[in-house]
């Protein structure tokens, strides 16, 4: 059998954190070449991908792209976590927040907003990750981080019980907390919050609809269809511009050699990456245009 290559859409579980799963996976597709495109927490659902084989070379592209989650907050507690795996430490003696008030707050977080990562996340400081300094019981000063929400919407709001849950989707730039946004959704209401539900629905543009279960991966490596079951690397990073190059340049493309910008259709007239095909529709690999020279010289190379 032939080594699989490509990007593996994975839903991933209750339960497991992302590591297990890629354990689980290197174990059942016999490859140590594995990465993932950013991790999710052990009781997060949904979509985790992992890329196999040489398409751990494009993880950097894909990491770039937002993400998109349906979140569920509450508001009445908070916790030391941020979600309902924590310790209390605070709690509103009653809610009274109206649906307006709530998609009012909502609304508010859109665009660039700064955050302070969780004590309970993987955000190193001295050497430590944050979640090693909590367990110890410690606190630590942590620099804000401006991220991007994209889009934010309500799609639910329940104040029938003890407390008020506000359902939202929200799509947002790498390294955004979903769990620190509930909290300051929360602070904005003047109430302590907390995160009950998270599902990770679309990352590196992959949706929900692509990811297959374990369950499945482990009966399509038994029946040697897995890797048609793949998303090939030069379309997981669809989002880079597409190029061609010229027939008898293709050869000297794939040596890693720099190339005339005349070579490249339609010509290259910035610094990004692009990708980079021959004329046959063979990607030969990730490119860029050399600022000082114009050439286009390689970056990563795909046989």
């Amino acid at each position: 059998m032939t080594q699989l290559e490509g990007i593996l859409a994975v839903h991933k579980p209750a339960g497991w954190t992302s590591h297990d799963v890629v354990a689980k996976v290197r174990g059942m597709v016999r490859l140590k070449r594995i990465g993932h495109t950013g991790t999710l927490d052990p009781e997060v659902t949904g979509v985790l991908p992992l890329c196999l084989g040489r398409a751990t070379r494009v993880v950097e592209y894909l990491q770039e792209l937002p993400k998109e989650y349906h979140a569920v907050l509450r508001l009445g507690y908070s916790t030391d976590t941020e979600d309902i795996t924590g310790n209390v430490v605070e709690t509103a003696d009653e809610v009274r927040v109206t649906r307006d008030e709530a998609l009012e707050a909502l609304q508010s977080f859109a665009g660039q907003i700064s955050q302070v990562p969780p004590m309970y996340s993987a955000v190193k400081i001295n050497g430590k990750r944050l979640y090693e300094l909590a367990r110890e019981g410690k606190t630590v000063e942590r620099k804000s981080r401006t991220v991007t929400i994209h889009e934010i919407e309500m799609t639910g709001f329940d104040a029938e019980g003890e407390y008020t849950d506000i359902s939202f989707r929200v799509l947002c730039s790498k390294g955004t907390y979903i769990r620190t946004l509930c909290v300051d959704i929360g602070r904005k209401l003047g109430l302590p919050s907390v995160m009950v539900k998270l599902v990770r629905t679309i990352s590196a543009g992959i949706t929900e609809a692509q990811c297959l279960t374990l369950e499945q991966i482990e009966q399509f490596m038994k029946d040697e269809t897995l890797q048609s079951r793949l998303i090939p690397v030069d379309q997981a990073i669809h989002h880079l511009a597409k190029h061609t190059v010229s027939e008898e340049k293709a050869e000297a493309a794939l040596k890693g050699q720099r190339l005339s910008s005349r070579a490249v259709e339609p010509p290259v007239d910035h610094s990004e990456p692009i990708r980079l095909y021959d004329i046959k529709e063979n990607f030969l690999g990730i490119y860029k245009r050399q600022e000082e020279t114009g050439a286009i010289v390689p970056v990563k190379v795909f046989s």
